[in-house]
């Protein structure tokens, strides 16, 4: 910031007071610890994931038409950036089991909110926007998924898309708009293409709002108290820079580990029917959305009735909104609440066997344990209500 050059753009702009006050000198408590790396870690997910998007759009055609070949065009274009671009495997690679990292990032990034009442006042703005994040997040995911056209993504998307005809009134009007006609074919694709690139951009403009609402509320901290005086404090830079930065470079290390070495993970990341072109005719023995779908679509099959499916998966994502307004407890961070972090660490382990239930096939067992950890996630809600009126909470400090 001492170049002539620098000196010419903040005249105009007042670049070095905002990057005084939102970056090097933005004042944060000093003792984040390192719970607070997936935020940033988030952020740099979003853009490798935005970059390599850009990249695979350029040789992605999204058109259900039949080659010479017998494939789809999209199936073909996707083989032609694993074979034939240069990169392309990389790119495609990076792309793919970043979406699995962005969720794996966002994911303990909400957790470590939860655990330590980030969601509380002042804090409520900022976890709405970021429930907001999760939902584009996920609708993203969902538009990236059927865009390989195979037999997952055909199906996969066959089977999310009914999940609207089920909605009374409305139900079958939606269903056809999202599809582009009767079925699953090419105006899905187009439109599931159109969208996928579309709410990446969105989701940056939101992720700016969301890092705006944290920087005029500041950030919580392990405590879960207030910090008023400046001893409390130290600045963004260097202190959590340097600590971000490594951060940065552990996970690197495992997304470099993931792309080079195992891509698929198992067929969590990718599943291995997505490498058989997509047949109408012929519907594969298992069902499932990828793994950080899973927790939703075993509550939607965890009801019976279709229609209660969708509502109560519907419910379990609105319910996270609902959460400042919830929790009444003057406490905000687990460490001083006992009955609190037993509920909220059984509520984690709740939302990992959800997933697992999701990915595996359905059995009576594994039905019956979706059921039980389908009721713990709503009763887990509902019961902060009443926590405060029988919670003996530890003395809360007054500094950090």
């Amino acid at each position: 910031m001492k170049t002539r050059l620098f000196a010419w753009i903040d005249e105009r702009t007042g670049a070095e007071a905002i990057i005084k006050s939102q970056l090097t000198e933005y004042p944060v408590p000093k003792n984040l610890n390192y719970m607070w790396n997936f935020g940033s870690l988030a952020l740099l997910v979003l853009v490798l994931q935005i970059l390599t998007g850009v990249f695979l759009a350029m040789y992605y055609k999204p058109s259900a038409a039949l080659t010479m070949g017998g494939y789809t065009v999209a199936f073909d274009s996707v083989e032609r950036i694993m074979r034939d671009v240069n990169f392309g495997w990389l790119i495609r690679y990076m792309h793919a089991v970043g979406a699995s990292a962005f969720f794996v990032v966002v994911y303990m990034h909400i957790g470590r909110g939860l655990y330590y009442g980030s969601y509380k006042g002042p804090r409520e703005l900022l976890w709405i926007i970021g429930v907001v994040i999760l939902l584009i997040m996920q609708g993203a995911a969902f538009f990236g998924y059927l865009l390989p056209w195979g037999q997952m993504s055909f199906w996969g998307a066959t089977v999310i898309t009914n999940l609207f005809g089920a909605l009374p009134v409305l139900g079958e009007y939606l269903q056809q708009l999202l599809r582009g006609g009767f079925a699953v074919g090419d105006p899905t694709l187009n439109r599931f293409f159109s969208l996928h690139y579309l709410f990446p951009l969105l989701l940056a403009a939101i992720v700016g709002g969301h890092v705006h609402a944290l920087h005029v509320v500041h950030s919580n901290n392990p405590e879960g108290i207030d910090v008023h005086s400046d001893a409390e404090r130290i600045n963004f830079h260097p202190y959590y820079t340097v600590k971000d930065a490594f951060g940065v470079g552990i996970f690197l290390t495992l997304y470099c580990y993931v792309i080079f070495f195992n891509p698929q993970m198992g067929g969590y990341f990718i599943e291995v029917d997505n490498y058989v072109p997509a047949n109408n005719l012929q519907t594969p023995p298992h069902i499932a959305p990828v793994w950080y779908l899973t927790p939703w679509y075993t509550i939607l099959r965890s009801f019976e009735s279709k229609l209660l499916g969708v509502l109560m998966m519907g419910a379990s994502l609105a319910i996270l909104f609902l959460l400042p307004f919830l929790d009444r407890s003057k406490v905000r961070s687990a460490r001083y609440r006992p009955v609190f972090k037993q509920m909220v660490i059984l509520f984690f382990v709740c939302v990992i066997v959800l997933g697992y239930c999701g990915h595996s096939a359905p059995t009576p067992t594994l039905k019956l344990v979706g059921q039980i950890a389908t009721t713990y996630y709503f009763l887990f809600f509902f019961a902060l209500l009443i926590l405060p009126k029988f919670e003996k909470t530890k003395p809360v400090p007054d500094h950090i």
